[in-house]
């Protein structure tokens, strides 16, 4: 993970690429950001090709077989507390007796209901001080009785209630019925904080409804997705209090507090809290820029499992890109009449865009979605007047719906269309033009990339061959040096061994 790359850069040890970004599987990793996502095993003899739980199982499977290892799972499983000594929370329903012990609150007399002539002055939990809610008689026997004080951890209201979001019936806590309707979730997404506690906690609730018959399922998720979180550098003052993003300015190479100038020390990048006052207020942002941008900005910057580093310069890059936008739809409305003629390669690049959205979407890649939007834009602007580029551009406005709502909607209304666009089809998509043409062709001298190369998809090997040692790039990294061989990968790869 990132810990291992930032303590082997710290100490100049090699970095070996084991898992492959995409289409990049050459061993010497260079990046400063370590790679965590899905791949293929490379570089790791007997595991290339494998996913990584597939290679994880291979190994497992041969230390068994081998005799020098064995699966097994650690479990560190400890008693749950769940009573806390505070108001703040649901009252435990139980009554204490001298003569019968415990017992429950009777159904008739639920919920219980919190005191609200409290006293918060005095430390300690304020309902055992009550002079009247705790004494009561017991429901056995009749005689004097005092109600249990502790509140219920409020992990126990979290453990259920997407039971209770799908059904909500007076008498009991859910109808199992209706929940088989609706449950298990198909997809949770939650920050790391979650990971342990929350989920942890909620899996055991559904597994015991579930071995006591009031559930048909055992897992309340059936995919988890963990998003990052949002992060931003830390400032100090001279006398170690922290200070706010709004209170420093950068004055040349350093920081100073704006008020009187003073120097400001700067600290790690960090997520976003109160106590550091590394955060930054949204609505200033949203005010200056836009919603759409500020969406925009944490859709494009990073992978939504990875930390997002709050940048000024990447909200303005993404409202300068509204603009870009907002541009080329009032194009359309300009022009008067579609334009005449076709644009081949732009309808072509409109289909493979909302194919290729749609399934980032579906993955949530989101920042892999504006990538794919970005070169859709490019294209766009590239192109001469024609009945694709308007068809384009209409289509392009339902692409970026989802993550630009606001300027998407000005535009749909813009080109006559009565109903919301939140209500429009997503863009129909022809799979005869998803199939490329032209294929981009990596040039390695050494194993290192020097150059790119298009050429028709299934060019032979001796043409791509003739292509890479045609190139100027790669004849200045050759510098006169013999070739030993050339491997030629077809519509992928060509690498120069010297």
């Amino acid at each position: 993970d990132q810990r291992d790359l930032d303590f082997a850069r710290k100490y100049d040890l090699p970095v070996k690429r084991v898992v492959s970004d995409g289409e990049e599987t050459n061993a010497d990793f260079a990046g400063k950001e370590a790679y965590t996502g899905p791949g293929k095993i490379v570089n790791s003899a007997f595991l290339d090709g494998m996913t990584v739980e597939a290679a994880q199982q291979n190994v497992i499977d041969r230390a068994q077989a081998e005799g020098w290892g064995k699966a097994q799972t650690t479990w560190r499983l400890r008693d749950w507390g769940v009573s806390r000594q505070r108001y703040w929370g649901t009252p435990i329903p139980i009554i204490h007796c001298d003569d019968c012990g415990p017992v429950p609150v009777p159904k008739d007399q639920l919920p219980v209901v919190l005191p609200e002539d409290i006293d918060f002055e005095t430390p300690g939990n304020p309902l055992e001080r009550h002079a009247t809610w705790k004494h009561v008689d017991c429901p056995k026997c009749g005689k004097a009785a005092r109600r249990e004080t502790d509140t219920l951890d409020t992990f126990v209201d979290s453990s259920w209630y997407f039971l209770r979001f799908a059904s909500q019936p007076d008498d009991r806590p859910f109808d199992p019925d209706v929940v088989k309707q609706w449950l298990p979730v198909t997809q949770y997404i939650g920050g790391v904080e979650h990971a342990i506690l929350h989920l942890l906690y909620a899996r055991f609730w559904t597994r015991a409804l579930a071995s006591i018959g009031k559930l048909d399922f055992a897992e309340p998720f059936e995919s988890l997705f963990t998003q990052g979180m949002v992060t931003h550098e830390t400032y100090k003052h001279g006398d170690g209090s922290w200070l706010s993003p709004e209170e420093v300015e950068k004055n040349g190479a350093d920081w100073a507090v704006i008020s009187d100038g003073s120097p400001v020390t700067t600290g790690r990048i960090e997520k976003m809290s109160k106590s550091k006052k590394n955060v930054v207020d949204p609505d200033p942002i949203i005010e200056q820029y836009g919603a759409d941008a500020v969406r925009f900005f944490m859709l494009s910057d990073s992978p939504p499992e990875r930390d997002l580093p709050w940048s000024e310069a990447g909200i303005e890059g993404s409202w300068r890109f509204m603009n870009r936008l907002w541009r080329m739809f009032i194009s359309v409305t300009d022009n008067g009449d579609t334009p005449s003629g076709e644009d081949i390669a732009l309808r072509r690049k409109l289909h493979q865009t909302v194919a290729g959205v749609a399934e980032d979407v579906e993955a949530l890649s989101f920042n892999k979605a504006v990538a794919k939007i970005f070169e859709l834009v490019n294209l766009i602007e590239k192109s001469q007047p024609s009945a694709d580029r308007t068809l384009a551009i209409k289509a392009l406005a339902r692409i970026v719906a989802p993550m630009v709502p606001h300027i998407a909607e000005e535009a749909w209304a813009l080109f006559g269309e009565s109903d919301l666009i939140a209500n429009a089809p997503w863009p129909e998509v022809d799979e005869s033009l998803l199939v490329e043409d032209e294929v981009t062709i990596a040039v390695q001298v050494r194993g290192k990339l020097r150059d790119t190369l298009t050429a028709a998809k299934g060019s032979s090997k001796e043409h791509l061959e003739e292509l890479a040692l045609a190139s100027e790039k790669v004849q200045r990294s050759l510098d006169g040096a013999d070739i030993k061989k050339v491997i030629v990968v077809p519509d992928r790869l060509v690498n120069i061994v010297i």
